[in-house]
């Protein structure tokens, strides 16, 4: 945590126009801290590598503190949460992306740590064919306890946080505004629970308005925090293909629920899979499979054998290869029963679910 003085000084280093945060979060690191920066010469500001006179401009204490000083006024009047780009508390995804904000804010119960975290994004006019696969897609990994991150708007975003509250699991909303409004007005019910279940991050300041080009900003958070993004469903052009770049730039996962060619909220999701820059994702197993998830946490929820389990007959043949076989690796598994990889996925996780196979360390598998 900073400093009350500190802090100060940092809201004061984030308002400066042209700046940047990559730019403030180099200079802090020079510098060693935001309220050195207002105190240093500008000219030795200016010998720190890629910190131009046009990003020192506007680098004026008189003309920030009064702003600053009111909105940390704020921030103590309204016990606001806040994170700092160098504290532990910093989301550590966040810490890898070079144009992480250096500062933000949060309300909630949000509980970050050693947490598996995905972003659900797409388009706001979700069909109910994007709003059935996402419910189902989260009632699935509920099991696995993910955070679901999207950004609160309608259609996909707020599908995605509903079916999350449902299921039990955080989720945050993160904001194109300030923390003293709701955007859209419709979505002012889910507030209180969402807080409950999670909450709001936004870095922009508390009377800061809603705004289209604030997205943009908004976006690269959603993509930044999370392991994975994905897109349910998008137009050809959209802001979830937006996101899904960012997630890109930052070396993360990108996926994508396909479409028939002829719907037009599957266009943007075709094209991602079509030109190589999201996975193809038909299923959770889809997911659990490419992130590696489900071996260590899964085999910590408790699973009882059941004496009668209605399987199918594509899952009798992998559960009965596995109990001739012991432990095997998936693709091992797939290639044995003579099924796709992909098929196998959702297989192992529909016996896992029922109680007769588990997972361990090594993407291994065996029977219960």
């Amino acid at each position: 945590m900073l400093s009350e003085t500190e802090l100060l000084y940092t809201l004061a280093l984030q308002r400066v126009k042209n700046l940047g945060d990559t730019s403030a979060k180099k200079l802090v690191r020079v510098v060693g801290s935001a309220e050195g920066i207002f105190k240093e010469k500008k000219h030795r500001l200016l010998k720190i590598d890629g910190i131009g006179s046009l990003k020192l401009k506007k680098l004026s204490l008189t003309e920030q503190l009064p702003a600053a000083e009111a909105e940390l006024h704020f921030i103590q009047q309204n016990k606001i949460n806040y994170r700092y780009f160098l504290d532990k508390e910093y989301p550590e995804r966040l810490k890898h992306c070079l144009d992480g904000p250096i500062l933000f804010f949060e309300t909630g119960t949000i509980d970050l740590k050693n947490r598996k975290m995905i972003s659900i994004v797409g388009t706001r006019k979700v069909t109910t064919y994007g709003t059935s696969f996402c419910q189902k897609l989260i009632e699935t990994l509920a099991p696995l306890n993910p955070i679901i991150v999207s950004g609160f708007a309608y259609g996909v975003d707020i599908t995605a946080h509903r079916a999350a509250m449902d299921t039990g699991l955080q989720t945050i909303g993160c904001l194109a505004h300030g923390l003293t409004q709701v955007y859209p007005k419709n979505h002012k019910k889910y507030v209180a629970k969402l807080e409950e279940n999670g909450g709001f991050i936004t870095e922009f300041w508390s009377n800061d308005p809603f705004d289209r080009n604030n997205f943009l900003k908004r976006n690269r958070i959603i993509a930044g925090l999370s392991e994975a993004t994905i897109v349910i469903e998008s137009a050809e052009k959209g802001g979830s293909l937006v996101t899904a770049d960012i997630a890109n730039s930052y070396n993360r996962d990108v996926f994508a629920v396909p479409g028939r060619a002829t719907d037009s909220q599957s266009q943007g999701c075709n094209n991602l899979i079509k030109s190589n820059q999201a996975h193809l994702l038909n299923n959770a197993a889809d997911l659990i499979y490419m992130l590696g998830w489900g071996l260590e946490e899964t085999s910590k929820i408790p699973q009882q054998k059941q004496l009668f389990v209605e399987l199918t007959e594509d899952e009798e043949k992998v559960l009965s290869y596995l109990q001739n076989n012991q432990k095997e690796v998936l693709d091992a598994i797939a290639l044995e029963c003579k099924f796709p990889t992909f098929k196998v996925a959702t297989l192992l996780l529909n016996l896992e679910l029922k109680g007769v196979v588990r997972p361990l360390p090594g993407k291994l598998f065996e029977a219960i």
